[in-house]
């Protein structure tokens, strides 16, 4: 299958800003690239390529003052296939573990480890290691948590969504996060474009979405706490320790925020 996605947003400056941006589909998807979703400006200004410290592709900018326009418009394959589901997948023990998983057992900006690890003992200490342990997670944040986009709160973070029990996709994510690596199993956050290809009306308007993997299997597997069923043609934009290593865009300076459309949208064969 193939999957058109892009972004329009709209910005005021009051005065010349650096900006920081991670909007591209991923590296690990470029095979899949039909048409690149190039990073565009209007006004046009000079954008500085760079890959961060987890691998993302990032983009740099000094924002003109005035009205700026960002904007992408690109195409991907896809398998067309729902996310994977090993259950035999088997739980490492730390020592076993990469060196380059250790960093996603620690507690970041909006997993706080530390805090939630009794809890997180408490509530999945006597699930199956593994898969079945990562799905129970899962299964436990997807019901604690009442979704709105009115609970949205750059701030939340993990042991807020624990208390407070409201959020978005990335407070799913987070506390998902935050009770797998108490748990001793690496997570870490994800962010990219996730339409609604394969679910039934209504649709939900366009958005980034976020989600997590977890390292299990000899591998990193997707898990997402928000939807908590395999969906079908998510696409990876970044990744990190948790929302604050891969903001979509990074301001150094007041503005407003006037527009914001994403589009995920399925393309049938032959267009």
């Amino acid at each position: 299958m193939k999957i058109r996605v892009g972004y329009e947003m709209i910005y005021d400056f009051p005065q010349p800003t650096p900006m920081i941006m991670v909007l591209g589909t991923h590296f690990t998807r470029a095979s899949d690239v039909i048409v690149p979703d190039h990073l565009t400006t209007s006004p046009s200004v000079p954008i500085t390529p760079y890959r961060d410290g987890f691998g993302n592709w990032c983009s740099r900018i000094v924002a003109p003052a005035g009205r700026l326009h960002l904007a992408a418009d690109g195409m991907v394959r896809d398998s067309g296939l729902p996310d994977v589901v090993v259950p035999s997948a088997i739980q490492h023990a730390v020592e076993d573990l990469p060196a380059d998983t250790l960093v996603y057992l620690l507690g970041s900006r909006y997993c706080e480890t530390d805090r939630l690890s009794d809890d997180a003992w408490r509530l999945f200490q006597n699930t199956t290691p593994g898969w079945p342990r990562v799905q129970a997670i899962c299964d436990f944040v997807h019901g604690h948590i009442a979704f709105g986009y009115e609970h949205a709160r750059a701030t939340m973070t993990a042991l807020e969504v624990f208390n407070e029990g409201k959020g978005v996709c990335r407070d799913y994510a987070h506390l998902a996060i935050a009770f797998c690596r108490c748990m001793n199993i690496p997570a870490r956050y994800c962010t990219g474009y996730l339409g609604d290809i394969g679910m039934p009306p209504p649709w939900a308007a366009g958005d980034f979405a976020g989600w997590f993997e977890a390292y299990i299997g000899g591998r990193w597997y997707t898990f997402d706490a928000r939807n908590n069923i395999p969906r079908i043609g998510r696409v990876l934009i970044a990744q990190g320790r948790d929302a604050s290593d891969v903001p979509i865009t990074q301001t150094f300076g007041p503005n407003t925020l006037v527009s914001f459309r994403v589009w995920t949208d399925e393309v049938k064969e032959g267009a």
